[in-house]
């Protein structure tokens, strides 16, 4: 190739380097929200109360919560960029085999999977974040987080599309998976050789504790909440709104669309005020979305409402991980244990509380929990 060849590509190649890493936070939001889009048609295909569905979702909370210490070992052994291209893949291959369960028992199964790679791919890209946000000497990571925004929202409107129009969860997912498998391989090509440094004592498991636990539980609430808001605004919609199978999605992607919005900002208030304040207000203002929400006033009010909660949690996360991941892999893997917990035991108990007292009462319960972070964010230290 000749000098002036070289000379051309190179600005692609910069830009195609500087688009690796938002696109890896989008593939993550696409899967993320096409399997929330089409659990009630899963959900109505294996004929599964709330209780049933409750314990698929808790297959997948404990995949994400056991696979962080080996998301460390993997970015602490390969680095973040190759965790991200073994976990992606993996990803990709579980996402069609959620809408291939023949029972319960193996959506369980396959939730399970899912949960473990995404908890994989998810300290990753977050690592891969905290190493560009150093480099780059200012707060980012909420503009990177709101890449899977994009992600979010542009699943939850295709997977209303394809229920609008009658295709199968099958389908879907297998149309998905083929979109964003070459992708997935620019990226990792892209994306600069990883510089890991093996130390032979490195520990790869580790318990949040000290200032690491108000992060841990500001973590957990904002699982809870984003998790029960993905897994089960669809159902409410349906069941208490009596919303269209194509309608049902759009709680969420009303819910991540604003979330988009507000993270596209978040960097900038963050640096004009800090990120205790932030995430305290967007906490507060969460909690009146959802309490908005399951009023269950007509379906347009409803949507509003989960938007409004999107908008507010849209901080809780990239400021989190961004704290956390300052301390290296290890100690991201520590909070995003004690974070996703939150994912592991926040919708299943949605799903009890629904069979028990009905769904208002048990997606009250988020507002809550927003409450609670509003609470631990304008005390947690480390948060900064």
């Amino acid at each position: 190739m000749s000098t002036e060849s070289l000379i051309s590509a190179a600005p692609r190649f910069a830009r195609l380097r500087a688009a690796a890493t938002p696109f890896l936070f989008i593939l993550l939001g696409v899967i993320y929200a096409s399997w929330a889009a089409r659990i009630p048609a899963i959900r109505d295909a294996l004929q599964l109360n709330p209780a049933q569905l409750g314990m698929v979702l808790l297959g997948g909370g404990f995949g994400a919560v056991a696979s962080f210490p080996l998301a460390a070992w993997l970015v602490g052994r390969f680095g973040g960029r190759r965790a991200a291209w073994y976990s992606g893949l993996g990803l990709i291959v579980v996402l069609p085999a959620l809408a291939l369960a023949p029972s319960m028992t193996w959506l369980v199964i396959v939730a399970v999977a899912l949960g473990a790679g995404s908890g994989c791919f998810d300290v990753a890209i977050n690592a891969i974040g905290t190493e560009q946000e150093k480099q780059a000497g200012r707060s980012t990571m909420s503009l990177l987080h709101a890449w899977f925004s994009v992600g979010a929202v542009s699943g939850a409107l295709f997977g209303s599309l394809m229920a609008g129009i009658g295709i199968t969860p099958t389908v879907h997912f297998t149309i998905a998976a083929i979109a964003l498998l070459l992708p997935l391989y620019v990226a990792y090509q892209a994306l600069p050789p990883d510089q890991v440094e093996h130390v032979a004592s490195k520990q790869y498991f580790a318990i949040a504790h000290g200032p690491l636990v108000a992060l841990g539980i500001i973590g957990f609430c904002g699982a809870v909440a984003e998790g029960s808001i993905a897994d089960w605004s669809g159902v409410f919609m349906k069941d208490r709104m009596g919303a269209h199978d194509g309608v049902a999605p759009l709680a969420y992607a009303g819910f991540a669309a604003l979330m988009l919005a507000a993270r596209l900002v978040c960097d900038r208030f963050k640096d004009r005020y800090g990120a205790r304040r932030v995430v305290a207000f967007g906490a507060s203002l969460a909690a009146c979305g959802i309490f908005i929400a399951v009023s269950a006033v007509n379906i347009p009010l409803t949507i509003l409402g989960f938007a409004l909660a999107g908008a507010g949690f849209a901080s809780v996360f990239p400021f989190v991980f961004s704290s956390a991941g300052r301390h290296g892999a290890t100690a991201l893997a520590a909070v995003a244990t004690f974070s996703y917990s939150g994912g592991l035991i926040g919708p299943p108990v949605i799903g009890f509380l629904a069979q028990g007292w009905g769904m208002q009462v048990a997606l009250g319960l988020i507002g809550v929990m927003a409450i609670a972070i509003a609470i631990s964010a304008s005390r947690a230290r480390w948060l900064e």
